[in-house]
């Protein structure tokens, strides 16, 4: 059941990645045809040709590195301070950040535009990563639960040691952490591979434009082209998709042992 219904859910990926290898003509007499009649490679060479791929590519390389880097760093100190230190309010306020994933982006979508134009960010890639160092409510939720399951003795004797509250962190919780670190970079990481809202908010220079937007853009001037627009398509994907395979042991992990200790 398994393999059938894998292979039910790959047959669209399948059929993207053959027909990114038909000629044109084939593509519109027979759309519904699975083999290529003539195996065209060139077909990326022509996508590459006609969309500044690899400028997109880099804008979203950007995009995703500072996302990560922020989603992390950010998400994982909130996370320790609810996890591991004892302070006035402690559950109160995590009520109050659980309660937030309730808004829709809608909600502050207007007032974080507000702000970035007010801080003159407006149409710079800076508008969309310097978000993420504030933190996010899932992200934290999610390392929150995975540090809690982390045996305390091991903090404590730290300390005995002299090692000070940010050296727990940085040298004992945050090792020790790596599956769920990695699950949260990679949730981060295809977020703004796939960001399409973010960058039609805040940018209008077409030399920034990352990916899922520069794709778009590339849809309505080439709409008849399916042949080029299946192979920027594929080449959309295929990161992710790599990225995915060579991460998912830690990311099943971190999913798996996240939410041992309520």
């Amino acid at each position: 059941m398994l393999l059938a219904a894998a292979a039910l859910f790959a047959t669209p990926l399948v059929w993207m990645v053959v027909s990114s290898l038909k000629p044109y003509g084939q593509l519109a007499s027979d759309p519904y045809s699975f083999w290529p009649r003539e195996w065209r490679w060139e077909n990326y060479a022509d996508a590459l040709d006609e969309i500044p791929f690899l400028l997109y590519l880099r804008n979203t390389l950007v995009l995703c590195v500072g996302n990560v880097v922020g989603t992390v760093l950010s998400c994982s100190l909130v996370a320790y301070s609810f996890a591991r230190l004892q302070w006035r309010g402690r559950n109160a306020l995590f009520g109050v950040l659980i309660a937030t994933m309730l808004l829709p982006t809608h909600v502050t979508m207007i007032p974080r535009f507000v702000l970035m134009r007010e801080l003159g960010l407006y149409n710079s890639l800076a508008a969309i990563i310097a978000p993420t160092f504030l933190g996010d409510a899932f992200y934290i939720f999610l390392l929150r639960q995975f540090f809690r399951s982390i045996p305390e003795e091991l903090s404590e004797a730290a300390r005995l040691d002299g090692l000070s509250e940010w050296g727990v962190y940085w040298r004992i919780v945050l090792p020790l952490s790596r599956p769920a670190l990695i699950t949260v970079g990679l949730f981060q990481f295809v977020a703004t591979w796939n960001d399409f809202n973010s960058p039609l908010l805040y940018l209008n220079d077409t030399r920034k434009f990352p990916l899922a937007y520069g794709l778009e853009q590339y849809l309505s001037s080439y709409n008849t082209q399916t042949h080029l627009l299946l192979a920027a398509a594929v080449m959309f994907t295929l990161p992710v998709l790599i990225l995915f395979l060579l991460a998912q042991r830690s990311f099943i992990r971190g999913i798996v042992t996240t939410g041992i200790k309520g």
